[in-house]
């Protein structure tokens, strides 16, 4: 392990201060029926069943990081206060709980060492020895030590080899989503194979024997193995069984969630579920989602399953989350408004309508108030479900999640604006993206034709139909097995999140947008609203530089490619629109809102066009030239990188409440937290099963892993002089 200098360290180092946020829900809770509390309550707890499966999927000394954790903060019957008096007045210095304190806060509030947003590894600001001592002075000190011995946590917890700082594949970076001898070109062969038996990828994971033989893996309570197959001279093995234990625990409280349902469709979707991940079946949980689809405006709303790929990067895995939320009634009526004008506004949108939907479905279009969301990262808005051939079918529903949007902390600091910019951006930041969200949701995720052959060779588009791009005959289109991410793979989720953003800054300058959430534009220039939204848009441009790795010119956030993307269209369009001014040590963006409309528009049009035809046409090609074209970083831009990285600000996590019963029959309540580094650690602290999680803290992924472990030779020098710097 080798550090260039410790200004590179101090790029991975933790936040000195964690910022945290409440996702408060009391109000909303208080207004449910005894059974829809009931139903809450063992959807919260079929999430939390999940939760290690998260963590394995994070980085493989994840869970064994969290087993300490809870340890060490639970030691005291989860009084943090009576933790730290004892760790103290062994003479653990306070700086040094304080450190840990934030570490612990930056791991759980991203279910894992590596963050959420971004992709790169975070390790402690206490030193080795500091938590040593702490372990040693905590109750239960010896089974704390083995946990962080047997795992290699001296090691883990603070080694930066190169492909140990952000997740990747490969030389690139690590991920538990394959083993580590496992390369692009391996990944590519077995996606062949699944896409050749109609096997979905979104609930596996990838490992080769030493004989060079594959172990696909599929997520399922129920274990077998099938027969191996032969696969272009390679034996690859399906086994299900992946995360059993948790599969089982999450089915038995879908089953028990079952028992208080409101209707057909719930109680026939959580059956859907729970046999999902029993067997391992995608079918299934494609079955679960079309009843959830049916399940129009439910009390409490609820989803689960392995959704979204944005960790993989292959770009076809999915990860595990769950959530449960209570409608927002009063901003929910915002939405319902738009979904009724929504084929009104999609005929706004600069394709022909060749290129939409037959038919439009009228989705559900609600705000949530979120108890509980088990994943990485928290979305500010959901739109699913992610199988094309089930929202072509039978339609999606976009969900905003507006505690998690009113969430901001009020010591934002607002960089690379004018000071007038910056003032109207902290003014209506909230408004803006509460516009944006809801446009990115249900007319970005939820516009665009897949052109599709069938079985019997037939296609849902006319043969004679020119590619508005090259004026040619439609010439590709997804074939039977075929899916937007299989074909499109690690670029299909920047590319998706782009033509949704795009959608939303595009439409939001409508004044029929605005007036539907009560912003009344007069004139003919841009109302403050629509301009925030789009000076939050080439901020967030600008900022995407900090997930751009420039030693591998890898992207580690799809939402941030995404803005990065439509950025360089701005500077692109000319004519004054976007510019740059550097300074020293600042960057400034000059955004001339009197040609928002007249130049910026048409060019995010444009470029739209662009993305929703190549989407359509499985043009994978053109996509990827022009998408990398936009998204390739010059070195003028590197440069501006090290303005960006030296202002970075830490990105928040968040406190979630959490529902508690003494007894089967016994009312179910709910337990909030304070919006602190130490109120976050509490809420998993009490709401996790520390005693059979320390004693399961062998997970079976560590034989897989080993030998990549050893291959890596550590430098326990180096290790050393790394976490006393």
């Amino acid at each position: 392990l080798v550090m260039a200098d410790k200004n590179e360290l101090d790029a991975f180092l933790v936040a000195e201060e964690q910022p945290v946020a409440l996702l408060d829900c009391a109000q909303a809770f208080e207004k449910l029926t005894s059974q829809e509390k009931q139903y809450l309550h063992h959807m919260n707890e079929a999430s939390w069943a999940g939760a290690r499966v998260v963590l394995q999927q994070v980085s493989v000394e994840s869970p064994a990081i969290f087993d300490l954790l809870l340890g060490i903060f639970g030691s005291e019957g989860g009084d943090l206060e009576a933790v730290k008096r004892r760790v103290t007045s062994a003479g653990v210095a306070e700086e040094a709980w304080g450190r840990l304190v934030q570490y612990a806060a930056c791991f759980f509030g991203n279910m894992g060492n590596y963050l959420s947003f971004g992709d790169t590894k975070f390790v402690p600001r206490c030193t080795a020895a500091e938590l040593e001592a702490v372990i040693a002075a905590c109750d239960g000190a010896d089974r704390l030590r083995a946990i962080y011995d047997e795992h290699g946590l001296q090691a883990k917890l603070w080694s930066l080899s190169a492909g140990e700082r952000a997740l990747g594949l490969g030389a690139e970076g690590t991920s538990s989503y394959y083993s580590a001898d496992i390369e692009e070109s391996d990944v590519q062969l077995v996606h062949e194979f699944t896409t050749s038996r109609k096997l979905s990828p979104y609930n596996t994971r990838l490992f080769k024997r030493s004989d060079g033989s594959y172990r696909l893996l599929i997520a399922a309570a129920e274990a077998r193995v099938e027969d191996a197959a032969e696969f272009k001279g390679k034996k690859i093995t399906v086994e299900y069984g992946d995360f059993q234990a948790e599969m089982a625990a999450v089915a038995a409280e879908l089953d028990a969630a079952g028992r208080y349902a409101a209707n057909d469709n719930q109680r026939n979707m959580l059956a859907a579920y729970a046999a999902h991940f029993r067997k391992g079946d995608v079918d299934l949980h494609k079955e679960a989602q079309r009843h959830w689809i049916k399940d129009s405006g439910p009390v409490v709303e609820t989803n689960v399953g392995f959704v979204e790929s944005y960790r993989d990067p292959f770009g076809v895995r999915g990860e595990f989350e769950s959530f449960v939320a209570m409608v927002d009634k009063v901003v929910s009526a915002k939405f319902s408004t738009l979904v009724d004008k929504a084929e009104h506004f999609l005929a706004q949108l600069p394709w022909e309508s060749a290129f939409e939907k037959d038919k439009f479905t009228r989705p559900d279009f609600t705000a949530l108030c979120v108890c509980n969301f088990l994943t990485s990262g928290l979305p500010a808005g959901i739109n699913l479900p992610n199988y094309d051939d089930v929202k072509a079918s039978h339609g999606f529903k976009n969900v905003s999640l507006s505690n998690v949007l009113s969430s901001s902390p009020p010591s934002l600091k607002v960089t690379f604006l004018t000071p007038e910019d910056e003032a109207l951006y902290k003014e209506l930041q909230a408004p803006a993206f509460e516009v944006q969200v809801a446009l990115h949701e249900l007319l970005g995720h939820g516009s665009g034709k897949i052109f599709r052959e069938e079985e019997d060779g037939s296609v849902n588009f006319p043969r004679d139909l020119l590619h508005p791009v090259t004026k040619a005959a439609i010439d590709s289109w997804y074939k039977p097995g075929e899916t937007w991410d299989s074909k499109f793979l690690s670029l299909s989720s920047p590319m998706e999140e782009c033509r949704a953003e795009c959608v939303g800054v595009y439409l939001c300058a409508s004044k029929e947008v605005l007036a539907l959430f009560g912003h009344e534009a007069d004139g003919e220039n841009i109302h403050d609203v629509a301009y925030t939204n789009w000076l939050i848009m080439v901020r967030a441009g600008l900022r995407a530089l900090e997930f751009y790795t420039p030693e591998t010119k890898k992207w580690r956030q799809a939402h941030m490619q995404a803005r990065y993307a439509i950025l360089q269209v701005l500077l692109e369009a000319g004519q004054g629109l976007l510019s740059l001014e550097k300074t020293e040590d600042d960057v400034i963006l000059h955004l001339d809102r009197s040609k928002v409309l007249s130049v910026g528009v048409p060019a995010v049009g444009a470029f739209l066009e662009k993305l929703n035809v190549y989407k359509a046409t499985a043009d994978v090609p053109a996509g990827t030239a022009m998408f990398n074209g936009y998204t390739s970083v010059s070195e003028e831009f590197v440069e501006l990188r090290n303005i960006v990285m030296g202002r970075k600000q830490p990105r928040q996590v968040f406190v979630q409440c959490r529902t508690a019963q003494a007894s089967s029959d016994a009312d179910v309540t709910l337990v909030s937290y304070d919006a602190t580094p130490e109120g976050l650690i509490s809420s998993f602290v009490e709401g996790s099963p520390l005693e059979p999680l320390l004693q399961q803290y062998r997970h079976r992924d560590v034989p897989i892993h080993a030998i990549a472990f050893a291959a890596l030779g550590w430098n326990r020098r180096a290790i050393w002089q790394l976490q006393t710097m």
